[in-house]
């Protein structure tokens, strides 16, 4: 059975206008006239996504989240809440048990792209759960659809990050860890809408905040999918800088986990490598150049030294 969008609340209106939004799609529907209809149906069949009010007949809808939760936690949680309910909207946000919210009256593109978007992260968590490194390598590869100027993006950092670690004599699992995280480092922009990938230009201040949100819903994803320390710190830690001024933690030096750094390097020079929507890539000799210039700020020295003598011999 396909996994299903389930709308709860007390308001049969309400219900019947979110679900029209969904025809055609391609997206089966279920609505639950309160909290413990709407358990019955998390326990019974699976649940992609599940959409409520805050307040609702029978339970409280910031206190739902918690038993759907506990029943089925890979089922993404979206709450809509009245003006005077954004307090509790931003605990559950602050708890992790909510994964956007939106204020009523809604925007209907607006749950339209939430529900799009938490559907692709239940598939992306199930698939990594469960899969083994096909799999893996083929969740990495589905991210990179959504933005096609970073096709191939995920095994070409793989292969430029194992030649660092080959270099540096590095173990199996250690390898195996940077393999994987390298296919999946992106993993979070399954929450970064398409419009602010695919943009043309370059972005604004307030998309720059959204796409700086990816390391760490990469990493959310990766510990509910169980996967293991250093390919998580690989999602966390890759778009921070040897300096301290990289994000989202600020991490500096070898607080950075070396997996993360090894990653770094090979994804900078990627980067630079390929064509982009706002940028040419630039030739291999400038790319050299501007990694030398990265040197010490941006990335290890020692793991820039290491590639670029790999990419010589």
């Amino acid at each position: 059975m396909d996994d299903a969008v389930l709308f709860v609340g007390d308001d049969a209106n309400a219900l019947n206008a979110l679900a029209r939004l969904f025809l055609n799609r391609g997206v089966r529907v279920l609505c639950a006239g309160d909290g413990e209809e709407a358990l019955g149906i998390v326990r019974r069949e699976p649940v992609a996504v599940v959409v409520f009010g805050n307040l609702m007949a029978g339970t409280r809808g910031v206190e739902l989240l918690s038993r759907v939760r506990d029943l089925s936690p890979d089922t993404v949680r979206v709450l809509l809440t009245e003006p005077a309910g954004l307090p509790a909207a931003a605990e559950a946000i602050n708890r992790g048990e909510v994964f956007r919210f939106h204020v009523k009256p809604w925007v209907d593109e607006e749950i339209v792209r939430t529900v799009e978007e938490g559907m692709g992260r239940y598939q992306v968590v199930r698939s990594l759960r469960h899969g083994d490194e096909a799999a893996l390598r083929s969740t990495g590869q589905m991210i990179e659809l959504r933005d096609p100027y970073t096709q191939g993006h995920c095994d070409r950092v793989a292969a430029f990050a194992l030649k660092i670690a080959e270099g540096l004599g590095l173990p199996e699992e250690t390898r195996r860890a940077i393999r994987h995280g390298s296919w999946l480092h992106d993993c979070g922009k399954i929450g970064v809408p398409e419009a602010i990938l695919n943009s043309p230009g370059r972005l604004s201040a307030a998309d720059f905040e959204v796409v700086k949100k990816h390391p760490e819903w990469g990493a959310d994803i990766g510990r509910q999918a169980n996967l293991p320390e250093g390919v998580i710190n690989i999602r966390l830690y890759h778009h921070e800088r040897f300096d301290g001024r990289g994000y989202p933690t600020a991490a500096r030096g070898r607080e950075i986990p070396l997996e993360a750094r090894i990653v770094a390097v090979a994804d900078i020079y990627d980067a630079m490598s390929t064509d982009r929507p706002y940028a040419k890539g630039y030739e291999p000799e400038e790319v050299v150049r501007v990694m030398g210039v990265l040197r010490g700020a941006a990335l290890d020295p020692e793991l820039v030294d290491i590639f670029l003598a790999g990419l010589s011999s």
